[in-house]
């Protein structure tokens, strides 16, 4: 094999080991962007975010159901006490707390508000991971400096977002003339309402972030991904029609179903919100951890900030700009010290592909390595002479 050749194998091995977790991190923020502006539209419209959580969680749990007994059938784990606990609180973590916490709260507020408080959950995930050893920290070494720093950068960031104020970015769909009329709620909350909506939506990513933590746990006894995301949303659809039924009671109006946004909402957020995010996200976590799942999160944020301008009339001024500045540098930090975790934990391409193929090469010739019944690795009869008359 030539050196070109072997060169493309490396660089093709690394892509394969290396680039899906990053690009599936990308696909999940893709994922909530789009959730959050059609799930705002919905609210302006009058969606009720209770029935919300018990359609959706209805649909994901249709959806993936049959997936999960064609394709895991032979690999489900048998269901214990303890693992049926853990997945009730998964339902109450992230398909409850946090999807009614987090939908309440942007009603007083706005979509690109919502998805920059959010960006608490990095940090508060990194804090949990780490507390139940889910994240090795070392603060003697550069990179969990650079992952703690990472996050205190993204926590500022978004807090610029927040609170900081500067020049309104004029774009053409953003001029009083294109602007469309929205509801109070939408474009102009009231300063408590703000406040109020704010709390709610840190309270939502703390739940979500136990949510992550609990996945993580959950996914080393129970394995089977699409089983799991389908438990997850049955009893999630279950406990909101209790929390419905009892906020709710008397209004049946509330769970007719119409041809409109609230219904592709619904779909939506049922399909890819919450099935196919719970399962692809549990698959990165595996590999990754929680933390990596969530470190991407200002990503999104981003995404929602400029699109929310164009759909929702929502102002994007230098505040925003310059906190969104400092979210991707965090978020380079971030990835730079995960990146170096991975090299420190597992051996290179080329050594894994040395210790697969038991050949290396030095001055033209081939050395074997072979293993020994104590596991130890042994260099050939041949090999042994070349490397005695180098050492001479």
């Amino acid at each position: 094999m030539g050196n070109e050749e072997r060169s493309l194998v490396v660089v093709q091995r690394w892509l394969k080991m290396h680039a899906k977790p990053y690009i599936g991190v990308v696909f999940l923020q893709v994922s909530y962007a789009a959730a959050s502006l059609v799930s705002k539209a919905a609210l302006n419209q009058g969606m009720n975010h209770y029935i919300f959580g018990v359609y959706r969680n209805l649909i994901a749990a249709a959806v993936f159901a049959p997936f999960a007994v064609l394709f895991e059938r032979k690999v489900r784990p048998r269901m214990t006490i303890a693992i049926f606990w853990k997945i009730m609180l998964l339902a109450l973590f992230e398909p409850v707390i946090d999807q009614n916490l987090y939908y309440a709260g942007m009603k007083y507020t706005t979509a690109s508000f919502a998805a920059a408080m959010c960006n608490l959950l990095p940090a508060i995930t990194f804090l949990l991971a780490w507390t139940f050893r889910l994240e090795e920290v070392n603060i003697r070494r550069l990179r969990s400096q650079s992952k703690i720093m990472g996050t205190t950068l993204t926590i500022g960031g978004a807090m610029i977002m927040t609170l900081v104020r500067g020049h309104i970015i004029e774009f053409p769909w953003t001029t009083p003339h294109h602007q469309i009329q929205q509801p109070v709620s939408a474009t102009a909350p009231h300063h408590d309402h703000h406040v109020k909506g704010a709390a709610m939506i840190a309270a939502g990513c703390f739940s979500w972030s136990c949510f992550y933590i609990l996945q993580a746990m959950t996914l080393k006894s129970y394995p089977a991904g699409l089983s799991l995301t389908t438990l997850i949303c049955t009893f999630g659809a279950l406990q909101n029609l209790v929390l419905a039924l009892v906020v709710e009671r008397g209004d049946h109006s509330i769970w007719s179903i119409h041809w409109d946004i609230i219904l592709v909402a619904y779909i939506y957020n049922g399909i890819v919100r919450s099935g196919v995010v719970y399962y692809v996200s549990g698959v990165i976590m595996n590999e990754k951890g929680p933390f990596f799942v969530t470190a991407f999160n200002p990503v999104g944020m981003i995404m929602v900030a400029m699109i929310g301008s164009f759909l929702f009339q929502e102002q994007l001024d230098y505040g925003k700009v310059f906190g969104a500045l400092t979210i991707i540098a965090g978020l380079y930090l971030v990835i730079w010290g995960k990146s170096k975790d991975n090299k420190a934990s597992s051996p290179s391409v080329e050594d894994d592909d040395i210790l697969r193929t038991g050949i290396i090469s030095t001055n033209n010739e081939d050395i074997t390595l072979s293993k020994s019944s104590n596991g130890e690795i042994e260099v050939g009869d041949i090999a042994k002479a070349h490397l005695d008359e180098d050492v001479v």
